[in-house]
């Protein structure tokens, strides 16, 4: 075994562990982690790991959560880089949303380990709810919508995205068409009748 490094904050090896763990889980698959392998490839002692999770399911959410913030980091990176419109604004909030299903399989595999976990809705809602912030966020300045009556209408479109997801799960469309799909109902779905063009943004 490694030596123990005391340079490392908590902070620091918390991250190093998770990095660790997410590469346990792409190798091996979720059933590859435990408390036990994660401390072996990471090179520290077990009561290490049990002082930063506590349990293999606090370890998977703590994953869980990792890559949820590496997957909102991408999808803002995505928003400042697209052309200013709500069409391509739509397109890249729906990429987003199912990069998860199909470039992300680390995600698939921890959120099946945590299937049935009583912390696991909570998160998922937390996650729901940041999304869908996110998303209200940058289709604000191309909707004549008040934020409130906004925010719903993403809510309803992430509400059928779930339901093109499940499709898509079954191999009964393509991503591509997935993405297609989400875009129309979102740009659908934003008020145009304000003097705002559907697929620029500039007045009528």
């Amino acid at each position: 075994m490694a030596p123990v490094s005391t340079r490392l904050s908590k902070q620091a090896r918390r991250e190093q562990l998770l990095d660790t763990a997410l590469t346990i889980v792409r190798d091996q698959g979720a059933d590859g982690l435990t408390l036990l392998t994660l401390a072996e490839a990471a090179g520290v002692s077990r009561p290490i790991v049990y002082d930063h999770f506590g349990t293999r399911p606090g370890l998977l959410l703590a994953l869980y959560q990792r890559l949820d913030e590496r997957h909102r980091t991408a999808s803002e990176q995505a928003l400042r880089e697209a052309e200013p419109t709500l069409r391509e604004t739509a397109r890249v909030l729906s990429d987003a949303y199912f990069v998860c299903s199909t470039d992300m399989p680390e995600w698939n595999a921890v959120s099946a380990a945590l299937r049935g976990n009583p912390r696991m809705e909570a998160v998922e809602r937390e996650m729901f709810d940041s999304f869908t912030d996110l998303m209200a966020s940058a289709l604000l300045p191309y909707s004549g919508l008040t934020p409130e009556a906004l925010r719903l209408r993403c809510v309803g479109a992430l509400g059928a995205a779930e339901a093109i997801a499940a499709e898509l799960n079954r191999g009964r469309t393509t991503v591509s068409d997935a993405v297609a799909a989400l875009t129309d109902l979102i740009v659908g779905g934003i008020d145009t009748r304000t003097g705002r063009s559907a697929t620029d943004g500039s007045s009528r």
